[in-house]
């Protein structure tokens, strides 16, 4: 279902709408446009919350290295 809204958009967004929606309508090139919008920051989102979550691994990534280090040195006794 669509929803009739009013937005006000800058001159230039409106010359870039018009210059490419091609044989579509204004109406559905700026909800493609809005949707690709939309897919953007949710790739952004998630890319940042991978940063931080693989961010935290690589502090814990020295105590491993250090860990196998003596577990190779244990092994080496036996």
């Amino acid at each position: 279902m669509r929803l009739a809204k009013s937005f006000t958009i800058e001159p230039d967004i409106n010359e870039y709408v018009d210059a490419t929606k091609g044989q579509a309508s204004a109406s559905e090139r700026v909800n493609e446009l809005l949707r690709r919008a939309m897919l953007q920051e949710q790739y952004d989102r998630l890319e940042a919350e991978a940063a931080e979550f693989f961010a935290d691994t690589k502090a814990g990534r020295a105590e491993a290295q250090s860990f196998q280090k003596a577990s190779l040195r244990t092994f080496g006794r036996d």
